[in-house]
């Protein structure tokens, strides 16, 4: 009995060193956490338990026989967070450098089966380089079973990616198939090739960092949602955001206690909106003096800053917030904003997540750049997002609405439940100086100098008293109410308390074909 036991201890404890104490102390003079560290971290303490500690790879060949480590590279079991339960796996980057082979493939594989039969959201806190080569088809296997898995999993559960150190080839699709993913900068790397490789084809001389580091992904790829200085941040802001997350798709998101602005806010919303329709300001500042106070998290802050998508709280209840941000592109939609905009809508509708959309925007972005990339097919993914969602939408718009992004933006035509407007909001096809031209084009031209500039500017002013107002819009039903700015978030509370029973039901169908 005591050699059974001892045998035990002593495999336990091989788990525990993972790739050993010199390459744990070196992964941590990184600035690193070793992976049993990140999931204690990341779990409420005392919360984790690890399943298949003792898995070892099954390989003979190129002298993997005489390195079989218990775990295999990887750390999977589940826990609670903030008193829920979540399952989640860490790759231990002192084990075969993360690398994944068919063994470290179905213990991730058979922890988010436990996810998915569950219905618990699924962590992963990559530090991978890729595939294990000595394994060969079998480790690009394994990686099949694992996207087929997220793929199986989208919009069933909350699938969150950490990327916590580089994550090369293969590695990378499966956080990219993932909802949010969080890259640590300076030691969270994504590429498909890294940079010998690029050096070799392009001759291209870059670093890891400038090819595939958090900055990079998060203002110039899109592929990261959020970056933070470092593992703990990482895992702090993952923690967070599962706040805002029902544990599944059948289910509501957490209700939080709540917060509102502080007193005077509404008062402030119609000085930060100017009345100019050609006037900046930052959305960001209007968001805040309606949701609860300091509960905005922003995603993918950096890039598409025309437009701002995140969670927050409204009265207590989770909500997505959608707004064009006039301080960017002057709010205009272009083929990064409305990607991303289109998949956080379809992420919020597939998790029950109400929609709150604010409404400043003066089209879409011309040119030539923006034609022939396919603003066509791209603004239409927001279109579509919005028209296919069925959770409760509301939308407030704040001043500008013209054109084919009036529809676009969660108007009644596409869905929306409650469509508000502010006293200043211009909806029409055009701003007045261009519907102008066109409609008075014969007039203007056959006046001259000063003569013409009067015509101009008093077609102008009528145009805009006449048309560039809500109440057109109104009268017909698509706004269902014209308010005061100050009334905003208490109308959208109502809005969404009435609406939190909301069944909106569709034809049966497999699936849309959302353009791409």
């Amino acid at each position: 009995m005591t050699d059974a036991y001892d045998r035990w201890a002593v495999l336990k404890k091989r788990a525990r060193e993972g790739g050993g104490a010199d390459r744990t102390e070196k992964h941590r003079a990184a600035g690193k956490l070793s992976a049993r560290e990140r999931l204690e971290t990341f779990f409420d303490a005392g919360t984790f338990t690890e399943v298949d500690a003792l898995v070892t790879h099954r390989v003979d060949k190129f002298g993997l026989d005489e390195r079989r480590v218990p775990g295999d590279g990887v750390v999977t079991g589940w826990g609670e967070v903030d008193g829920r339960p979540v399952c989640g796996f860490a790759q231990d980057a002192t084990v075969f450098g993360g690398a994944l082979g068919e063994a470290h493939a179905m213990k991730i594989v058979k922890v988010m089966e436990v996810a998915r039969k569950a219905g618990v959201p699924i962590v992963g806190l990559d530090d991978s380089g890729g595939a294990r080569i000595q394994e060969g088809v079998m480790s690009l296997g394994g990686y099949g079973e694992v996207f087929f898995r997220n793929v199986l999993l989208s919009g069933v559960v909350p699938q969150l990616s950490l990327i916590l150190g580089p994550c090369a080839g293969g590695a990378v699709y499966s956080p990219a198939i993932t909802d949010f993913v969080v890259m640590a900068r300076g030691t969270g790397q994504m590429f498909i090739t890294g940079p010998d490789v690029v050096r070799a084809v392009t001759g291209e001389d870059v670093t890891m960092e400038a090819l595939g580091g958090a900055d990079a992904h998060a203002a110039q790829s899109g592929v990261s949602h959020f970056t933070t200085a470092n593992d703990r941040e990482a895992i702090a802001l993952a923690r967070r955001l599962l706040g805002y997350l029902p544990l599944n798709n059948l289910e509501e998101p957490p209700v939080a206690a709540a917060v509102p602005p502080p007193e005077g806010a509404a008062a402030e919303l119609a000085r930060i909106v100017p009345q100019d329709a050609n006037a900046p300001y930052d959305v960001h500042a209007v968001i805040d003096r309606i949701v609860d106070s300091a509960s905005f998290l922003e995603v993918q802050r950096d890039w598409a800053t025309n437009l701002v998508v995140g969670f927050a709280r409204l009265a207590g209840q989770s909500v997505g917030v959608v707004a064009n941000n006039p301080a960017s592109l002057a709010g205009t939609l272009d083929i990064n904003a409305s990607t991303k905009g289109a998949r956080f809508v379809r992420f919020c509708d597939a998790f029950n997540v109400p929609l709150v959309t604010l409404v400043d925007v003066p089209g879409f972005l011309p040119g030539t750049t923006q034609e022939h990339g396919g603003i066509i097919r791209h603004g239409a993914k927001l279109l579509y997002a919005y028209a296919e969602a069925t959770v409760p939408m509301l939308t407030v718009i704040l001043r500008k609405a013209y054109g084919g992004a009036y529809d676009v933006m969660c108007s009644k035509h596409l869905g929306g439940d409650l469509n508000l407007a502010w006293p200043i909001a211009e909806i029409a096809v055009m701003g007045a100086e261009g519907a102008v031209n066109i409609l008075f084009r014969r007039d203007l031209e056959r006046a001259t100098g000063a003569e013409h500039d009067r015509l101009r500017a008093r077609l102008i002013d009528e145009y805009r008293g006449e048309f560039l107002n809500p109440y057109l819009a109104a009268a017909r039903g698509y706004i269902d109410d014209v308010i005061d700015p100050a009334e905003t978030r208490a109308r959208l509370v109502a809005g969404l308390k009435v609406l939190s029973s909301k069944r909106d039901d569709r034809p049966g169908r497999k699936h849309g074909n959302i353009p791409l």
